[in-house]
């Protein structure tokens, strides 16, 4: 299969009809998703005896409002793994099952792909390899409940690369399935910054994501795998000069220490509201569906108020600007409980958090 360098685009402000609206109707039902921490924990020595979604966890969801699951899975590591297909693809089939009896629409989501710059060529030919096989296999499902989500968080890339790749992503996904809606973002993590410098792909069926953990000083603060830019922790959300910490040592010299000073500004709603509408802008430019795939606060080190607060912001901000969200995570390390997901685990904050109300 050849590469090619073309990306066709559309016009900018086309009517919505047709594909375009049937794409519009689907990404607003996508609204008070999920994602659920499973087949893409690739740090977990065995990711798959740390438990799939059971029953139970579809009745809490329901129970707590959410409409959509957000599947994120690591075909690359478990292929890697030697783990065998047909193994991952019987845990998606049973999900996929019951996201239909519990009534959610579910994203199927390409995560923890190895796309780069220099290995663009190779690994678009295997990303499109795993979606036509996904695509021959899933096509026969409702398409207005199941979703393809082509490429989790493409890096930090050239975007004119990124938009090839996607391209050829698209175009021969579709020679197998015309009727699923895909979802695909931007470059450097589905940025929101990217993502306005974006030029959508000519394909009518097409809902874009971008994810936002901004403030990231405040969102990230204390996660090891990110490195010493997020060593300082305590901050507390909005910006409080009463109780904000000393910045970390291990941040001098690193971005870190640049957005501690900006904390000051950026640490409040105001802030949070400005820059989504970056993503509002750019849907309306294009006339398209934007939906927010990613957003919530890592709960190691945050306390549990800030992140009350800082998920209601967002979330209130998201309907505000009409965009459809979906948090992460029910169940990892951004999981919105105290504990396991139970009912009693989850703290009253963040029940108003979410918009959770308890019928009489």
């Amino acid at each position: 299969m050849s590469i090619t360098t073309n990306c066709v685009v559309a016009k900018s402000s086309p009517k919505k009809e047709g594909l375009r609206a049937l794409a519009f109707k689907r990404s607003y039902s996508l609204n008070n998703g999920i994602s659920f921490s499973w087949l893409e924990q690739t740090w977990s020595k065995k990711p798959l005896e740390q438990g799939a979604i059971k029953d139970a966890d579809f009745l809490l969801l329901k129970r707590l409002g959410f409409k959509s699951i957000r599947l994120p899975i690591a075909f690359t590591f478990f292929e890697s793994a030697r783990v065998p297909a047909e193994e991952i693809l019987g845990y998606i089939d049973k999900v996929v099952k019951q996201c239909h009896r519990y009534g959610f629409k579910l994203i199927l989501d390409y995560h923890d792909g190895k796309l780069t710059d220099a290995s663009y060529r190779a690994e678009t030919l295997k990303i499109i390899d795993l979606w036509v096989k996904l695509a021959k296999r899933y096509q026969y499902t409702n398409a207005n409940d199941v979703f393809f989500e082509l490429y989790n968080e493409p890096p930090h890339m050239d975007p004119n690369v990124w938009k090839d790749a996607i391209y050829n992503i698209v175009t021969a996904i579709r020679k197998i399935d015309k009727t699923h809606t895909f979802i695909i973002g931007a470059s450097n993590y589905n940025s929101i910054y990217e993502l306005s410098r974006f030029v959508r792909l000519a394909d009518e069926n097409i809902i874009h994501t971008f994810h936002f953990y901004e403030p990231f000083f405040f969102t990230h603060q204390g996660a090891e795998w990110v490195g010493n830019q997020v060593a300082t922790t305590g901050v507390s959300f909005p910006y409080n000069a009463e109780n904000f910490p000393v910045l970390n040592p291990k941040a001098k010299g690193t971005s870190g220490e640049i957005n501690y000073e900006l904390y000051k500004r950026d640490g409040n709603e105001q802030s949070v509201n400005d820059k989504l509408r970056i993503a509002k802008t750019w849907a309306n430019k294009y006339d398209v569906p934007v939906i927010c795939g990613e957003y919530g606060a890592y709960n190691k080190y945050a306390d549990v108020d800030s992140r009350c607060r800082y998920i209601k912001a967002v979330r209130l901000a998201l309907k505000k600007l009409d965009i459809p969200g979906m948090l992460w995570d029910y169940n990892g390390t951004f999981s919105i409980f105290a504990g396991k997901p139970l009912m009693g685990n989850l703290p009253g904050c963040m029940q108003d958090a979410i918009g959770y109300k308890a019928s009489k």
